[in-house]
């Protein structure tokens, strides 16, 4: 199985981390980027591939993940155009860019796998929404999913439409837990605690919690019952955060992470 990659940027690398113990050999994995000192860090960590401009060597692919940014996303679609007459699976992590608009601009390759990653990638404990058009094979799909599962786990999508919901969830995710942990720090230090203290108290906290909510048949809301004594320290604070509105401000603001995943689609998709 040969994979290459449009990008070696930090997911790039993630995936690529994951993925050199499962290829037969790191020469099947191939990096294209313009940044030579990117490409130079890969070939000699990983043993990979590495090309400035895409090539035969991606022609070859029975892959091709696309890292790119989403802006630059029309440009290395028309560069990667000659290059699909083996129809290799294209897996697309780019955030905002739809499969019908990046295969318009690939003259109607269909064999497209979008995917929704987020950073806990970077330390294989990420989470990847995934969505495949009609054009892609079981098979495909199945070599898609052991992609992204060398980074974390897979929830695969009916359609595409969600991935908006995907990004506002747990694609924008990971910066509305630290956003959490912030505040933590910041309450802990405020009550004579010392910055390092607070970020310790709450990052244990929030794993142990994460864990025990991950290992338990119970819904989300019976477990924050239970620890939510009448009268005590923790109803205290779930009624101050109840009387500001934080939850409807939480479910607000991921709305609305939503809505801009929308904009962007319609943004980067449109014709020139």
């Amino acid at each position: 199985m040969k994979i290459s990659f449009i990008g070696g940027g930090n997911m790039a690398t993630a995936l690529i981390a994951g993925l050199v113990g499962k290829v037969p050999q790191a020469g099947d994995i191939h990096v294209v980027d313009p940044n030579a000192e990117a490409l130079n860090k890969l070939h000699t960590q990983y043993g990979v591939g590495t090309a400035d401009t895409i090539d035969a060597a991606v022609a070859e692919s029975a892959i091709v993940v696309l890292a790119v940014k989403p802006q630059q996303m029309r440009e290395v679609a028309a560069q990667l155009k000659p290059h699909l007459a083996g129809q290799p699976l294209l897996l697309s992590i780019a955030a905002g860019i739809r499969s019908a608009d990046l295969s318009r601009w690939l003259d109607g390759h269909k064999a497209i796998v979008r995917a929704m990653p987020n950073t806990p990638a970077l330390i294989k404990k990420g989470i990847t929404g995934m969505v495949a058009m009609a054009g892609v094979s079981d098979e495909q799909k199945e070599l898609a999913d052991e992609v992204m599962r060398a980074v974390g786990d897979t929830l695969w999508l009916e359609d595409e439409s969600q991935i908006d919901a995907v990004t506002a969830v747990s694609g924008s995710g990971p910066a509305y837990v630290f956003y959490f942990l912030e505040a933590m720090q910041q309450a802990a230090s405020e009550m004579g605690l010392s910055p390092e203290e607070g970020k310790q108290l709450a990052l244990a906290t929030f794993m142990g919690a994460a864990r025990l909510a991950a290992q338990s048949d119970e819904p989300l809301e019976v477990l924050r019952q239970r620890v939510t004594s009448k009268g005590g320290t923790t109803y205290a604070a779930i009624t101050s955060m109840e009387a500001a509105g934080v939850k409807g401000a939480i479910v607000d603001a991921m709305k609305a992470a939503q809505a801009r995943g929308r904009e962007l689609g319609d943004e980067l998709g449109k014709d020139a």
